[in-house]
C-alpha cells in the first residue's frame, strides 16, 4: 500500500535522520529533514564530469539552474523567517537542503511522466492539508525544504511517483520495489561540486542528527538478504 504524503509515504519522508529541535515562539518543533534517498540503494551521484555553466544539478534530461535554485532558496528562507525558525538549526546549508529537494522532485516528476501518471488538483489540495509528523501543514512542508506558499509542484511530483510504485505493485511487493529502484536510479542526480560533497545520505552531516527512523519493510528485507549472503565464520 502506498501511503499519503506526510504519513510515512514511500518517498519524501524516508530521510533516515532526525534534525535538531527547532524553537519557534517558545515551542519546540521537531522537523524531519528529508534530504536522503527515499528507498535503500537509490543512487546519489556527485559530479564526475564538467557541468554546464550555471547548472546546479542535472537530473535525467532536466537541468536545474543556479538561478532556479537561488529563487527556491529565497522562497524557503522567507518561509523560515515567517515561521520564526533559525536556518542554522537545519544542520545543513539551505542551498544543499533545497537543492536536494529540487533534484528529488525533478526525479519524481520525470518518472511519473514516463509512466503516464496523472495527479488531480483535488489530490494535491488534500495532500497540502497533511500535517505528517508536524503540528501544522506548513511545518510539514518546511520539513521537506518546501515553501508552504508554493507547494503544488512538489506535491504533484510526490503523489505521482507514489502512484508509479502503486502501478508496479505497491511497496509491499519486493519485485515492484526492485523495479522501482531500477527506474528511479536511472534518473540519479548529478550535482555541481560547488554545492558540496554528497554521499548516500545526501548533503546531511550525520553527526548533527539523531537516531535514524525505523527501516521500511522493503529495507528490512534487503538487510536480511545482505546478512544471509555474508560468508560465515
Amino acid at each position: 500500500m502506498v501511503r499519503r504524503p506526510g504519513r510515512g509515504h514511500v518517498l519524501g519522508a524516508r530521510a533516515g535522520k532526525l534534525a535538531p529541535v527547532f524553537c519557534r515562539k517558545g515551542t519546540q518543533v521537531k522537523i524531519k529533514v528529508a534530504v536522503a534517498a527515499a528507498l535503500a540503494g537509490l543512487a546519489l551521484t556527485a559530479c564526475s564530469s564538467p557541468m554546464e555553466a550555471g547548472a546546479a544539478a542535472v537530473v535525467g534530461k532536466e537541468r536545474i539552474s543556479s538561478r532556479d535554485l537561488n529563487r527556491n532558496v529565497q522562497e524557503y528562507e522567507a518561509a523560515l523567517r515567517k515561521a520564526s525558525i533559525d536556518p542554522s538549526q537545519l544542520g545543513v546549508s539551505i542551498n544543499q537542503f533545497v537543492l536536494s529537494r529540487m533534484a528529488e522532485q525533478s526525479r519524481q516528476q520525470q518518472l511519473a511522466d514516463k509512466f503516464g501518471v496523472q495527479v488531480t488538483e483535488t489530490e494535491i489540495d488534500t495532500a497540502a492539508k497533511e500535517t505528517g509528523e508536524q503540528q501544522t501543514p506548513e511545518m510539514n512542508l518546511l520539513s521537506k525544504a518546501v515553501a508552504p506558499s508554493n507547494p503544488r509542484a512538489y506535491l504533484r511530483a510526490l503523489l505521482g511517483v507514489n502512484k508509479v510504485l502503486e502501478q508496479f505493485g505497491g511497496s509491499d511487493n519486493q519485485q515492484a520495489v526492485d523495479k522501482f529502484k531500477v527506474e528511479y536510479n536511472a534518473l540519479a542526480p548529478v550535482f555541481s561540486p560547488r554545492y558540496g560533497t554528497i554521499g548516500q545520505q545526501g548533503f546531511v552531516d550525520a553527526g548533527r542528527f539523531g537516531k535514524a527512523s525505523a527501516p521500511s519493510p522493503a529495507e528490512q528485507q534487503q538487510q536480511q538478504q545482505q546478512q544471509q549472503q555474508q560468508p560465515q565464520g
